[in-house]
């Protein structure tokens, strides 16, 4: 059953009147709501503002990692396991095929229904979920073959246990080993890119979002307490914080937004992973002609210049 939000009332409305006329075998009344409900879902989601995409980023029923790597990748297997502590299932990692290609896939996975939320911790990694992401991206490194992130968690676990074993220096661990990673890497905000725990593996020649992802260093309800000691802010929050694909990528802080379905990636996945595939296909064909050296080198020159500003003095 599909889940609405609440700026998608006019469209359940008309998918259960659609559902009703079915039943009554109206095909004439049929023919003319699934031409209202086409016109209604261009006007819900032509103008969305910043909280309703962080709405469509949360979505329940968005795919995730795992739902993205099964209509991805042939012949994928997963990889298991930091070799230090534990596997980690908030982060997947498979190897496979895109196309004709081999690739090695780390995602984030949220997990989906209670028993499988928990399991997954609700997608936010312990440090050995970062570590096993970086084991897997450094055998990926030894056979040269390119690693695409899928990127969807609300932050890295702050529990007591991922501290004492070391959370903070694990994310500051991949961010420098990813930065010079000797091989094509490419990141893809599929969902919910929340800061560290994001970032961690966010480190990539070109970092994509998805139309109807977020990315931000907090989540608007932790900066509508701070700012303004105030959760029930965070719809302003959200827009100050400029957390959009359409946003990001006009700040140059990404480098592509990749199209969803019009009414969201979870409306049709197949099409949202198609799309996804093709983005990463094409990548891959520009940057397979580019010189390793050269690879890292203007990766590391993209990461530092990120932020840089400069003010001039006023007279």
């Amino acid at each position: 059953m599909a889940s609405y939000l609440d700026f998608e009332k006019n469209i359940q409305q008309i998918d259960e009147d659609i559902t009703n006329a079915k039943i009554k075998g109206d095909k004439e009344a049929v023919k003319i709501l699934e031409k209202n409900l086409e016109k209604e879902i261009s006007k819900t989601y032509k103008n969305l503002t910043d909280f309703q995409r962080l709405q469509l980023a949360r979505h329940p029923d968005r795919p995730y990692a795992l739902d993205y790597i099964e209509l991805i990748l042939n012949d994928a297997y997963e990889i298991h396991g930091d070799r230090t502590f534990r596997d980690d299932p908030s982060i997947v990692c498979f190897a496979g095929y895109l196309g004709s290609r081999k690739i090695m896939v780390i995602g984030e996975q949220k997990g989906r229904g209670t028993n499988d939320k928990i399991y997954r911790n609700f997608g936010m990694p312990h440090p050995e979920g970062y570590r096993k992401a970086l084991r897997v991206a450094k055998l990926a490194e030894k056979f040269s073959i390119p690693v695409l992130f899928l990127i969807d968690t609300p932050g890295a676990y702050p529990g007591i246990g991922a501290e004492e074993r070391g959370q903070s220096e694990a994310i500051a661990r991949n961010l420098y080993e990813l930065s010079s990673l000797q091989t094509i890497t490419i990141g893809v905000v599929i969902g919910e890119g929340g800061s560290g725990g994001a970032l961690a593996v966010g480190v990539a020649d070109r970092l994509a979002m998805m139309k109807n992802s977020v990315f931000s260093v907090i989540s608007p309800e932790g900066c509508a307490a701070i700012l303004w000691n105030d959760p029930t802010k965070s719809e302003q929050a959200a827009k100050a914080l400029k957390i959009t694909a359409d946003d990001l990528k006009k700040q140059e802080l990404i480098d592509f937004v990749i199209d969803e379905p019009v009414n969201g990636a979870h409306r049709n996945k197949e099409k949202a992973a198609s799309n996804l595939a093709n983005y990463v296909g094409k990548v891959l064909d520009e940057l397979e002609k580019v010189d390793i050296r050269e690879l890292v080198a203007d990766r590391m020159h993209k990461i530092l210049t990120k932020g840089v500003y400069s003010e001039e003095q006023a007279k």
